[in-house]
């Protein structure tokens, strides 16, 4: 059974997603998109809560239980990218060779576009290599404004 939060935040509109004690899914979206808020959900108040503190710079990591669904590469790339630190960027090529993958930049990329758990699996740090913003399913006004947020508080 999959269970659903949404709040607001400084950035706009974000779902929670979460089956059993896992967070699945976090991801943005509009103003008039509607679920079911199920507030009894302790991984849900966890994650919210979790978010709150992010908005607010008083949390740099995340300590939640993620069950991101993907592919066996996509699992990887997540991995690589929840390393890269608060308020730094890594290039998609960056991450490409942390995986032992140095060619596979494209397919990084694709892997990033696919993250259901946005935030708390930054896929907001990876930038062109050329320090150009690139692709951000929330809009890449969002991804500078998250960027923006931790260099604040880094």
């Amino acid at each position: 059974m999959f269970f659903h939060l949404s709040l607001d935040s400084p950035f706009g509109k974000i779902l929670l997603e979460a089956q059993r004690d896992q967070l699945i899914g976090c991801r943005f979206i509009s103003k008039s998109e509607n679920f079911p808020n199920e507030t009894n959900i302790p991984i849900l108040q966890t994650a919210k809560k979790q978010l709150e503190e992010y908005f607010l710079g008083k949390r740099q990591n995340f300590d939640i239980n993620l069950q991101p669904q993907g592919t066996t590469f996509q699992q990887k790339v997540w991995q690589a990218l929840q390393k890269i630190p608060y308020g730094e960027t890594a290039s998609y090529k960056d991450v490409a060779i942390s995986i032992n993958h140095s060619k596979a930049y494209r397919a990084i990329g694709l892997a990033n576009n696919k993250n259901p758990i946005a935030i708390f699996i930054p896929c907001h740090r990876v930038i062109g290599s050329n320090g150009k913003l690139v692709g951000y399913a929330g809009g890449l006004d969002i991804k500078q404004k998250l960027l923006n947020l931790e260099k604040q508080y880094k």
